[in-house]
């Protein structure tokens, strides 16, 4: 039996009541990093709030300096904000999604974390059990990764132009056992804290991509499961913001397989002004942010 047929569930059927079954004394946190948000956050932390108190123990917004009302809306929804500055406050925020989700593992003590954007529109409630699933019923399993059906404007299927374009190809390439993930990208993710704090998080948009090669590579295949979360909607963004995208989830593929890149590295694009075509360069920073663990236990020793 192969991978695929044995750590991918196409129709994930844990209900709440199971994960409360199966997750016993653990805990469960789970973390919205948000910039900007305001027209959606409210309705993904909604979806999660009935299950706070049973299956998960804490639901965190964790705001990556937002300018409009995402903090508040949040809040009103019934979860708790933290802002990124108050989180390891010594040590300056740098940009990016990688970068909240980093902070969040020191704001949060769940055995257990689930990563949801807060992007989303209309997020499905069951979005959360069904990540949990295989990790609190599947043995060694470390990394669970949600795929769904992604539109693109009105057609019915699409979306994921990063991943098809360019995170597949890639993963073909250097890690060509992963091919058998169908969302490697998504932002809908699960795994144990005992990972989650033992390896480096890149500090963009390469974060996901990051975590899944550093998983395989610790724990095998079978570290990794992947569950059908139906269909995901969310902000589609531009081909230049993908490219500055797919930039940063290169730089970081190919630092974690071992190929020399330039952590500063630059991008140029090119946009029409007035009938000229003018070149526009994009700073890449590809940094990672040590593992969660390394810094508590220096923290510790003073």
């Amino acid at each position: 039996m192969s991978w695929f047929e044995r750590r991918t569930w196409q129709e994930p059927a844990w209900t709440p009541a199971d994960i409360l079954t199966a997750k016993r004394d653990r805990t469960v946190s789970v973390v919205l990093p948000a910039l900007d948000e305001e027209r959606t956050v409210g309705d993904v932390v909604a979806s999660v709030r009935p299950l706070l108190g049973n299956v998960v123990d804490e639901l965190v917004v964790l705001d990556s300096g937002s300018t409009d009302a995402t903090a508040e809306v949040a809040a009103a929804a019934g979860a708790r904000v933290v802002h990124r500055e108050d989180v390891l406050p010594d040590l300056p925020p740098r940009p990016g999604k990688g970068e909240v989700l980093w902070r969040s593992l020191a704001a949060t003590t769940g055995d257990f974390v689930v990563f949801l954007d807060s992007d989303l529109v209309d997020p499905d409630p069951a979005f959360v059990p069904a990540l949990l699933g295989p990790l609190l019923t599947e043995p060694g399993v470390h990394l669970v990764k949600g795929f769904y059906r992604r539109p693109l404007r009105l057609e019915s299927t699409g979306g994921g132009r990063v991943t098809e374009l360019l995170a597949r190809p890639v993963l073909s390439a250097l890690r060509p056992a992963l091919g058998e993930l169908v969302q490697p990208l998504g932002g809908e993710y699960a795994g144990t804290r005992e990972f989650f704090e033992s390896v480096p998080f890149a500090g963009g948009y390469g974060v996901e991509i990051g975590l899944l090669l550093d998983a395989e590579q610790r724990y095998g295949l079978d570290g990794l499961a992947q569950v059908n979360l139906g269909v995901r909607k969310h902000r589609n963004r531009s081909l230049l913001q993908l490219g500055v995208m797919a930039r940063q989830i290169l730089g970081t593929a190919l630092a974690r397989c071992g190929v020399p890149t330039d952590a500063d590295a630059r991008l140029t694009q090119f946009v029409q002004v007035s009938g000229e075509w003018l070149p526009d360069v994009s700073e890449i920073p590809v940094l990672d942010r040590p593992p969660m663990a390394q810094v508590r236990a220096a923290r510790l020793r003073g």
